[in-house]
């Protein structure tokens, strides 16, 4: 008995078409035969996938194939589209299907990037470079010249590839493409073209300064603008300053990932900053005015009498620029209150009779938290 075409896609029979799409897509990225070369087994599933998908796929045969299961698709079943239609591919190729949702014109790697009919992509590569700054760099911008190694065009045949002289010639393994065709049984795929690399294009002399490749390995260093704003894992592209291309292709890009150094005052939340103040308990209790340190000078900040521990002041517009250039964010002080270790007889004497006319040995907590929490106190 032939498999239930659900089942081969592993989905539900009251799947939609977006699900039973996304369930084509796995099974057929997972078996097929550019990807298992030789696995008849593979092969065999990839076949029913399609087949189920061709089905399940379209609405019509769907409807069909739910009131009629297998037969509606059998040669000579009552309702069936007869030799040649529906899923069982008499005289077609599932690939047909595969290349047709994902656009593939031929072998598997028409969809994995593996190159068009002009062969393979010659661009540079792409690079990164770490850089790591100050918050107050981060809080203002800066420059930096980053040292960091890449493909450079070879400065011996200036990025042909070509010794002086030498003669170009299309390919005779591949035409001028840049890829092969190579058969497989019931499939073909592409690949690059042994020959000449996927160039489409044989040198008779090569370049011995790059081999051919016209680039070479070298140090170099590119000044890179950090904007205002950034945070740890910020990246900046720099166009173009990736490796060179292979003979005089357009070079890759170069990306610089930004981290910001912790800072010994400031905490960073986003654009907010934060810092902790200890604050004399006078000046708590009566009231007064502190000076704030910000990233670029100092603010004044006054205390309101009475001021509890782990009260939070917003000082607005005097965080962190945003990156975007919305503004900036803000400055949160939290006040933590200063509880001096050591005092002098004169001190002790004082703070004493303070305690006397508070009447805090007999009541060394606040009465509003004890009402609060007066059940816990028979």
């Amino acid at each position: 008995m032939a498999a239930d075409y659900y089942s081969i896609l592993g989905v539900a029979k009251g799947a939609t078409g977006d699900e039973i799409k996304k369930a084509y897509r796995k099974k057929a990225m997972e078996h097929h035969p550019d990807r298992n070369p030789g696995n008849k087994e593979a092969e065999e599933k990839f076949k029913q996938a399609s087949r189920a998908y061709e089905v399940l796929g379209d609405d019509a045969k769907r409807q069909q194939y739910d009131a009629m299961g297998h037969a509606a698709y059998e040669q000579g079943g009552a309702g069936g589209p007869g030799p040649g239609a529906g899923g069982g591919f008499r005289g077609g190729d599932p690939r047909d299907i595969f290349n047709q949702m994902f656009g593939g014109a031929g072998g598997f790697g028409d969809i994995f990037g593996g190159g068009g009919e002009s062969g393979q992509d010659n661009t540079g590569e792409d690079l990164r470079v770490d850089v790591r700054v100050t918050l107050e760099e981060a809080a203002e911008g800066i420059e930096k010249k980053i040292p960091y190694r890449k493909h450079v065009p070879c400065g011996k045949c200036a990025g042909s590839g070509a010794e002086a002289g030498a003669k170009k010639s299309r390919c005779p393994t591949c035409h001028g493409q840049g890829q092969v065709i190579r058969s497989q049984g019931f499939f073909q795929m592409r690949q690059t073209c042994p020959a000449c690399g996927g160039e489409g294009e044989r040198i008779d002399k090569p370049c011995k300064g790059c081999s051919g490749e016209g680039r070479v390995i070298a140090d170099t260093t590119v000044t890179v603008r950090i904007p205002p704003g950034v945070d740890t894992g910020t990246r900046l592209r720099s166009a173009g300053n990736g490796s060179a291309g292979r003979r005089g292709a357009d070079a890759g890009n170069l990306y610089v990932v930004v981290s910001v150094q912790e800072h010994e005052l400031f905490d960073r939340d986003g654009d907010d900053l934060m810092a902790s103040i200890p604050v004399k308990f006078t000046v708590a209790t009566l009231g007064g005015s502190i000076a704030v340190p910000k990233l670029k000078g100092k603010t004044v900040l006054k205390i309101p009498a009475g001021t509890q521990g782990g009260t939070t002041f917003r000082l607005r517009g005097e965080g962190m620029p945003n990156l975007r250039g919305n503004g900036a964010g803000d400055l949160l002080v939290r006040v933590d209150i200063d509880v001096p270790k050591k005092l002098t007889d004169e001190q002790k004497a004082a703070l004493q009779a303070y305690q006397k006319a508070c009447g805090d040995v007999e009541a060394p907590v606040a009465e509003s938290w004890r009402q609060k929490f007066k059940k816990f106190f028979p």
